[in-house]
């Protein structure tokens, strides 16, 4: 799940949230903004089991990212802005940060058919 709340000069600081995973004791954001690195932005976990972590990024663009958990399982954000397929043949997920040309919606999300991982 994601909430955004836009800053000043542009920025947005976006909130990741995962719900409780069975039997995953470690998860990581992986994606455009941390060049995909599978350690560099560790989740916290909650009392109730659930992730999150907070990144101030740039505003006017789109991310994509996934979720590496215990080193070796991938996981998409199932409430992603969008999905796009990767150079794996599964598909990323996609953060929205583009601000609507007046009058103009935001696109409505593709919904993935079923999880995947690489």
């Amino acid at each position: 799940m994601l909430s955004k709340r836009k800053l000043a000069k542009g920025r947005v600081r976006v909130t990741f949230s995962m719900p409780p995973i069975e039997g995953v004791n470690q998860l990581h954001l992986v994606g455009d903004f941390n060049n995909w690195s599978v350690t560099a932005t560790p989740l916290t976990q909650a009392a109730d089991g659930s992730w999150s972590v907070a990144l101030t990024l740039e505003g006017d663009r789109e991310y994509e990212y996934r979720y590496f958990a215990n080193n070796d399982d991938w996981h998409n954000d199932w409430a992603a802005d969008a999905y796009v397929i990767n150079e794996f043949g599964t598909e990323n997920s996609v953060v929205n940060l583009k601000t609507p040309a007046n009058g103009e919606k935001p696109a409505r999300p593709r919904r993935a058919s079923a999880k995947k991982k690489i």
